[in-house]
């Protein structure tokens, strides 16, 4: 019997027709098609707003019902889709995905955007839990996690090339470009997916078998450590910006530097955090969301200074080095139900994401003040510690049990 440890799941090994790197860049292009898209919105809301005509606390409700898509499709459609060839799943993700931002770049009103915002959503987690599984399957069993790793590049590059691009594209020729830009993108992905990306059947997966992964407690465990764990990042993320105009002092542009180093940071430990993945799971991930706490504590004290804080944003974008080996594991302890827990994964980081803004933006309004939000993360990577802990714990127990069974059956 395989331990949720075990880091040679059976996943076979698959050649890619033009190489592994080709394959894995082209699902990559996707990651990046899909960060620029959801981090872009962010940043032109404001020019949303004012063009329809509308308040921005409203027009913040499609940002909301992107990570409801999230949240939602994961799970349902790789569960409705499990018995469907990869690649020819993978392409028909990036076509919603795109028809979604080119829907958002026509809409005409403010309900039929928000419309487009939740269909664009949808395929978000279920591509990427797909794409790890299929660039997992062309690399060696202890290299899983570096394959991995080299998928969420794109997302991670969105920060430092996409999310600018895509930003100035709305500023300058209006919002609406910057979605037809990420639409094209996405039809990019799909042509490559296509050439590149080798064949791989979905074997034996079924709705049924695929819906089983809700019975693994530390499939929920796992996703319960990311929401709490790292619901801490996004506490800080979400008010970064009016914390650095109000307490750090700086100028509107020094802000876009800033929040580029997180990107930076993002690349560099994605790329670390594979190579760590294929070392220790679990030491990994412990490791990253102590990294977290501490990166978030000292956040209260550095945003007081510029030099200070823009070291302190590289150190949280690093934070992200844990998401290659909580994707990993997630496919250690599904069983015969990889692709919807790879999947999952996406679904939880969202849920991270209302958690810490939610967290975040009470303590602000109790009157804590925006310095706060580092205290309220730190706190939150301290839960994900809690909840990691009761995982191994429970799991250490479980394969005691199996292994003292047969030694006494035998006897």
């Amino acid at each position: 019997m395989h331990s949720a440890l075990d880091s040679n799941a059976p996943i076979p090994r698959i050649t890619a027709p033009y190489g592994a790197g080709l394959a894995d860049l082209a699902l990559a292009i996707g990651g990046l098609a899909i960060g620029t898209g959801e981090f872009a919105s962010m940043s032109i809301l404001p020019i949303v707003a004012n063009d329809l005509h509308t308040s921005l606390p409203n027009m913040g409700h499609m940002i909301s019902a992107y990570a409801l898509g999230v949240v939602i499709g994961a799970p349902l459609l790789t569960i409705f889709f499990a018995r469907m060839p990869r690649r020819l799943l993978l392409v028909g993700l990036m076509l919603m995905f795109s028809l979604g931002n080119l829907m958002a770049a026509l809409a005409p009103n403010y309900g039929m955007l928000v419309a487009a915002r939740f269909l664009a959503g949808i395929p978000h987690g279920a591509y990427f839990g797909v794409a790890a599984l299929v660039a997992a399957s062309m690399a060696d069993p202890d290299k899983r996690g570096q394959a991995v790793s080299r998928v969420m590049l794109g997302l991670t590059v969105a920060n430092i090339i996409g999310v600018p691009v895509a930003t100035w594209l709305g500023q300058g020729l209006g919002w609406r470009s910057a979605f037809l830009a990420v639409g094209a993108v996405g039809l990019l992905t799909m042509l490559m997916v296509r050439i590149f990306v080798p064949k791989v059947a979905a074997g034996d997966s079924s709705p049924m078998r695929e819906l089983g992964v809700f019975t693994r407690l530390q499939v929920w465990l796992t996703l319960l450590m990311v929401a709490i764990g790292f619901g801490g990042l996004f506490s800080v993320y979400t008010y970064v910006t009016p914390t650095l105009l109000e307490i750090t002092h700086v100028s509107p542009w020094v802000v876009s530097l800033l929040l580029a180093l997180i990107g930076v940071g993002m690349t560099i430990g994605n790329v670390v955090g594979g190579w760590l993945a294929d070392r220790s799971r679990l030491w990994t991930i412990f490791g990253m969301l102590i990294w977290n706490a501490v990166a978030l504590t000292a956040f209260s004290f550095t945003c007081v200074n510029v030099w200070a804080v823009a070291i302190n944003m590289f150190a949280l974008g690093a934070g992200i080095a844990v998401v290659p080996a909580v994707q990993t594991r997630l496919m250690d302890v599904a069983g015969d139900a990889q692709t919807v827990a790879a999947a999952l994964n996406h679904s939880s980081f969202n849920i991270a994401n209302a958690l810490g803004a939610w967290a975040g933006g009470m303590a602000i309004s109790m009157g804590l003040g925006l310095r706060s939000t580092g205290w309220v993360g730190a706190l939150l990577a301290l839960g994900g510690i809690v909840v990691l802990g009761i995982s191994v714990a429970v799991e250490r127990r479980g394969t005691v049990v199996t292994v003292a069974v047969p030694v006494r059956h035998r006897a």
